[in-house]
């Protein structure tokens, strides 16, 4: 995930991770706004980060324009995951850069939205140099990880698991590596650079988060969380325990309560910080002088102190 000066995640410098269908902003008319029914990784930040962001994204579900950074993830991506249906000898740089072009016009098919991207580059210039860039980025991950000495039991793996509460956790792991002694580890692709230690937490929170579902599924803790920072060429890892899963259920916990109660009462309150600068909805947000749509769901009234209810 690329950074800003300060450490903090830009919102279109997305993980090379798509999220679980349903869970991305898409825009469908006449639909009917229902209140959230699940949570992932993406929209749990959205939520820590704005709370009126999360509202913009899952309730209203605004448009929000490609950007070079999310969509050059989203390729790279696509092209590291296609490539491991070569065999293992066949895995090499050349040929996963070979793979960039028709997955460049695979994503083009799929989300004929990113053409706009270029629209103002009739000589393909920038273009060109876009896809470079996206070919050194797949270049780099083989001075990370040799993937002729892996065998991904998984790829691009849609989990979700239900908690007691009833909260249901939703997402999309990059790629699940097994050992052969059954040993689980959990491995994301980023296309920017690895963050500061001190916001090293706050990157481990996806992960942590896969970890739980994955041990609500099957009852196994993953042995490593691991993510692949292809913008700077490192890689973080760390080995879970128990009380670190059972600390994010709770976590979890309480923000889904929070959005449960801000659903309910159509308090969806602003939190500026130096992110507002790259937010698509500034036409919107009070913040900025906006005003936000109508709220298309049902409130109720807060009881004040001392009524009860």
């Amino acid at each position: 995930m690329e950074t800003s000066t300060e450490g903090a995640a830009r919102p279109d410098s997305s993980p090379v991770t798509a999220e679980a269908a349903g869970d991305d902003p898409v825009v469908v008319p006449g639909a009917r706004a229902v209140p959230p029914a699940s949570l992932s990784p993406s929209r749990a930040s959205d939520f820590m980060q704005c709370p009126l962001l999360y509202r913009f994204r899952v309730i209203d579900r605004l448009p929000e324009k490609p950007s070079e950074a999310a969509t050059r993830g989203t390729l790279v991506h696509a092209v590291l995951e296609r490539l491991f249906d070569a065999p293992a000898a066949e895995r090499t740089a050349p040929r996963a850069k070979a793979l960039v072009p028709g997955q460049w016009d695979r994503l083009r098919e799929s989300r004929p939205e990113v053409v706009e991207l270029f629209a103002d580059d009739p000589e393909g210039e920038r273009l060109a140099r876009w896809l470079a860039q996206a070919e050194a980025l797949v270049e780099r991950w083989f001075g990370l990880e040799d993937p002729s000495r892996l065998e991904p039991a998984e790829r691009e793996l849609f989990v979700e698991a239900e908690l007691e509460s009833g909260l249901r956790l939703r997402g999309i792991i990059d790629r699940v590596d097994v050992a052969p002694t059954g040993e689980v580890r959990i491995v994301d692709y980023k296309t920017g650079k690895a963050p500061r230690p001190e916001y090293a937490e706050g990157a481990l929170f996806q992960m942590k988060f896969y970890a739980l579902v994955v041990w609500r599924l099957k009852r196994v803790i993953p042995r490593r969380l691991q993510l692949v920072y292809l913008g700077s060429g490192d890689v973080l890892t760390y080995d879970p325990v128990l009380a670190d899963l059972e600390r994010v259920e709770r976590k979890l916990l309480a923000l889904w309560e929070a959005i449960r109660l801000a659903t309910e009462t159509g308090d969806w309150r602003p939190r500026p910080t130096k992110l507002c600068g790259w937010c698509d909805h500034q036409a919107h947000c009070p913040e900025f002088g906006g005003t936000p749509p109508p709220y298309p769901l049902p409130v109720r009234a807060v009881p004040t102190p001392g009524e009860g209810g």
